[in-house]
């Protein structure tokens, strides 16, 4: 689907609009155009077209073309299976003080993605309650390098969480942690406003200084393996495709 000077110009303007991955524009691009803001119809809608139709094990790929880093967490997991991106609000407390959940919930902007680091996994500091008032404001997903609890709820809940532990006990509602901070978790510096993908299979961080570059090699790699599929549809075994045949 294309997008014509029509929506463009409209004032009701359609943000579900998708293009074709084959007619994707990436030129002008910003990590701020992960929202909305009005003026960014195109970039947005250009996007938004890439990420909902790319995984975070792409989004690692093109990004280790770059760096030579994988942009993984490895011991983070998803939680209930869902798929979620865009630019990270950090959160770095102790197990026991679950209050900076809230703290942040209430600093973060719509849109934001909650990234916990924590000390120990030996209490949870996010569960139902935090995950119904973080999606009731606006905040698309929590992160959390620590433990989570209420799985009964979560796994039910539309609202994404990931989280390296989980387990039933919570501390206090201390509200000591720090917010919106650099934070460094196995070896990945994280900084505020940084780019996270998060799917099925992990999460893939992104420096915001890297986001664009990045963009245009995901889209290189997602139009690369739709070849691929489309030569196996045809016929071609993939020994024969990557060239071991």
């Amino acid at each position: 689907m294309t997008i014509s000077p029509k929506d463009v110009l409209n004032k009701n303007k359609n943000l579900n609009k998708r293009v074709d991955v084959n007619k994707i524009n990436l030129n002008n691009i910003s990590i701020d155009d992960l929202r909305y803001n009005g003026k960014n119809y195109d970039e947005y809608i250009n996007l938004m077209s890439l990420l909902e139709n790319v995984s975070a094990c792409q989004v690692s790929d093109a990004y280790n073309g770059i760096s030579k880093r994988s942009g993984t967490i490895q011991s983070i997991r998803p939680i209930n299976n869902q798929k979620v991106f865009g630019s990270i609000f950090t959160a770095e407390t102790s197990s026991d003080d679950w209050g900076t959940s809230a703290l942040a919930i209430d600093a973060a902007n719509p849109g934001d993605i909650l990234f916990f680091k924590v000390d120990l996994d030996d209490k949870a500091i996010w569960g139902e309650l935090a995950s119904t008032c973080a999606k009731d404001n606006g905040i698309k997903a929590t992160v959390i390098y620590g433990s989570a609890r209420d799985l009964d709820a979560l796994l039910y809940i539309d609202y994404p969480v990931f989280a390296s532990n989980f387990c039933p006990n919570a501390g206090s509602a201390l509200g000591l942690g720090t917010l919106n901070e650099s934070v460094e978790v196995e070896g990945v510096k994280i900084n505020p406003g940084d780019f996270i993908i998060a799917d099925e299979s992990g999460i893939v961080v992104i420096p915001h200084e890297l986001f664009v570059q990045t963009m245009v090699a995901v889209l290189g790699v997602k139009l690369k393996e739709s070849k691929i599929i489309d030569d196996i549809a045809d016929g071609k075994t993939l020994a024969e495709i990557v060239g071991l045949k």
